[in-house]
């Protein structure tokens, strides 16, 4: 809130004197330009990543001066670009920064040659979106989104690709913020149909995830999974992407009732992501617990204590407790005490499912605790509200004893429930998979760390294959030159 005051309050003086932190950004600012110029002449994408990575640093600290100042130097006054990009910056803050001579030298210079580039092009319009998202002016974010894209299709470069995935994202995400995000599901398809016949991969990750965020948000499961499973497969080349794309998974996974591949996604896109992304986080955090308890698993007391994740994690924990004790009437007051954060969550629907798996665990307890027991009493502990809880308490037994969660059997004519003896679980085969799992799981990650491994270029090896051209040129040429003097001797 301190951020967005200060941030107003430069923008009311239009005339004051140029701060020094400012001329630090715009300075950076141009430090990314001239990488972003290198990076399109030697055909390097790292520097245009570096670029867009210290951007993401500095958007907070953009104003409408800097912005002007920087289109200035970036773009041709009086071009297209230039036109259409300074209309989205507020007209009396425009020239209110001072420039140095020799900087608007070197713009003057510079302008023409740096007009021709689409990479500095499209970092401009990525620049000036990302000021009016923050300044929350979504309307007019969305117009220049769209103006971007429309711009970007033109354009067919490898080393644009990494622009246009951020470009891809914030054309969505203008849209979402707004709540317009139906309208654009057509032109994403669109553009992950260019960026496939392109060789984009990138940007194919990017708009596929897009696209299963604009179908998960529509709650449309069954198309989204569609898409996923006809979409190209390649190796992932961002991490930050494919965190989400298990992300999603694991929410379809979940939805389909395929609650093991969606544990494995879910707590897969939790470990992967970066840690100062805790939003998403906390969000894979929540629905891997709804997952494992789905499965009949109690998550452990420390994933509620995660540091800047026990507030947000805080009913789960409580629904977890619930369904640990196998208390009925607990689990109803904790879906009711939440019921506004589960629906904003998304999480209503599994949380309903939960109620069956609490009454299992009752069931369990009830079933160790006593070798027999009337269905009155298990109807009473379970707390069964109905008309008929005895007839209830009577199909949730039998139900529960063909599923195999409980070893007993059921005594129609005295109404009782009679459990079997408990025994030794170190004689099946439980720890042996359990064990087997965990192996696996180590393994697993092993595999993807050694795949993820990259070497810096090896001069020897470089050099030793020089000089074994060199050398098979010569004995080539020995070659030529006895062959030729065969033919005079002929």
């Amino acid at each position: 809130m301190t951020q967005d005051v200060e941030m107003k309050d430069e923008e009311a003086l239009p005339q004051a004197p140029l701060p020094s932190d400012s001329a630090s950004i715009l300075q950076h600012l141009k430090e990314g330009a001239s990488f972003i110029e290198a990076a399109s002449y030697t055909k390097e994408v790292r520097r245009i990543a570096r670029a867009v990575r210290v951007t993401i640093q500095l958007r907070r600290k953009l104003t409408a001066s800097l912005l002007s100042a920087f289109l200035d130097y970036a773009l041709l006054p009086g071009s297209e670009a230039h036109a259409r990009l300074s209309a989205y910056l507020p007209k009396d803050n425009r020239h209110g920064m001072e420039v140095d001579n020799d900087d608007a030298a070197t713009s003057a210079v510079q302008a023409p040659a740096k007009h021709i580039l689409p990479e500095l092009e499209i970092y401009c319009y990525l620049l000036v979106i990302l000021f009016l998202i923050d300044q929350k002016r979504y309307d007019e974010a969305k117009a220049c989104s769209s103006a971007s894209i429309a711009r970007l299709k033109n354009f067919n470069r490898r080393t644009v690709d990494v622009l246009a995935s951020r470009l891809y994202f914030y054309y969505s995400y203008s849209y979402e913020l707004t709540g317009n995000l139906a309208e654009i599901r057509g032109n994403l398809l669109a553009l992950h149909r260019i960026a496939t016949l392109r060789h984009d991969e990138l940007g194919q990750e990017t708009l596929l995830n897009l696209l299963l965020r604009n179908y998960l948000h529509y709650n449309l499961y069954d198309q989204a999974e569609k898409l996923r499973s006809k979409a190209p497969r390649f190796e992932a080349h961002s991490n930050q992407q494919f965190c989400r794309y298990l992300f999603y998974l694991g929410k379809i996974r979940t939805i389909q009732l395929e609650y093991t591949d969606a544990k494995e996604s879910l707590l897969q896109a939790a470990r992967k992501a970066p840690f100062a992304a805790q939003g998403f986080r906390i969000q894979c955090n929540k629905w891997a617990v709804l997952v494992r308890l789905l499965l009949g698993e109690i998550p452990e007391r420390i994933i509620f204590m995660q540091r800047g994740m026990e507030k947000a994690l805080r009913p789960y924990f409580e629904l977890t407790n619930a369904v640990r004790i196998g208390d009925l009437a607990l689990f109803r007051n904790v879906a009711e005490k939440f019921a506004a954060t589960f629906s904003k969550d998304q999480t209503h629907n599994l949380i309903v499912r939960l109620r069956h798996n609490v009454i299992r665990t009752g069931l369990r307890n009830i079933s160790i605790s006593y070798s027999r027991i009337s269905l009155a009493d298990v109807a009473e502990k379970l707390r069964l509200i109905s008309t008929n809880p005895i007839a209830d308490a009577e199909s949730i037994v039998a139900k529960a004893i063909r599923d195999g969660a409980i070893e007993a059997s059921l005594d129609h004519s005295n109404g009782w429930m009679v459990s079997k003896e408990t025994g030794d679980i170190y004689s099946t085969n439980e720890p042996q998979a359990a064990f087997n799992s965990r192996i696996a799981f180590c393994l697993n990650m092993h595999n993807e760390a050694v795949r993820a491994l990259r070497f810096p270029p090896n001069p020897h090896k470089e050099k030793e294959s020089a000089e074994r051209r060199e050398r098979q040129q010569q004995e080539q040429e020995l070659a030529n030159h006895i062959t030729e003097d065969d033919d005079d001797d002929f």
